[in-house]
């Protein structure tokens, strides 16, 4: 059986691959295909978090009895992040390598922070708080974010 752990940080490893792809495209100069790459890749992570927002974050807090606890948190640095990818977006439009780089070195800080704390915090949590809803919750996660 997947665990919830196993199941978003494979995840979490699918968008850093989809970002790694994007920074190797500006550092080749390939700029539509850096804009194809960013735009994959922010589209893959409106979905890692539609599925934590969504599905996980909800039935972890009732399990719990409280919004207070790391969910609040990962979404507050959820809109950070949200944050940092239209800047990212931006230096792309302008084709400025050297903005988007300290963008990104500044991004890539924060998503890594912020995967090691859901990595070996909140996903741990939830593995043992749902552990009878686990393959439910992985079969809702998977539809998020996925077009008929």
């Amino acid at each position: 059986m997947t665990t919830i752990s196993r199941f978003l940080g494979s995840d979490h490893k699918r968008c850093d691959d989809l970002f790694a792809n994007t920074e190797t495209s500006v550092s080749n100069g390939q700029w539509d295909q850096a804009a194809t790459s960013l735009n994959e890749f922010v589209d893959a992570v409106e979905r890692h978090f539609g599925m934590e927002e969504q599905v996980l974050f909800p039935t972890f807090e009732k399990a719990i009895g409280s919004t207070e606890g790391p969910t609040r948190v990962m979404r507050m640095e959820h809109e950070q992040m949200r944050s940092m990818m239209a800047m990212l977006k931006d230096a792309l439009a302008k084709r400025d390598a050297d903005d988007f780089f300290g963008h990104s070195d500044t991004f890539n800080t924060m998503v890594q922070q912020h995967n090691m704390k859901e990595e070996t915090i909140l996903y741990q949590m939830s593995d043992r708080v749902l552990s009878g809803q686990q393959e439910q919750l992985i079969s809702e996660m998977s539809g998020i974010g996925v077009t008929p």
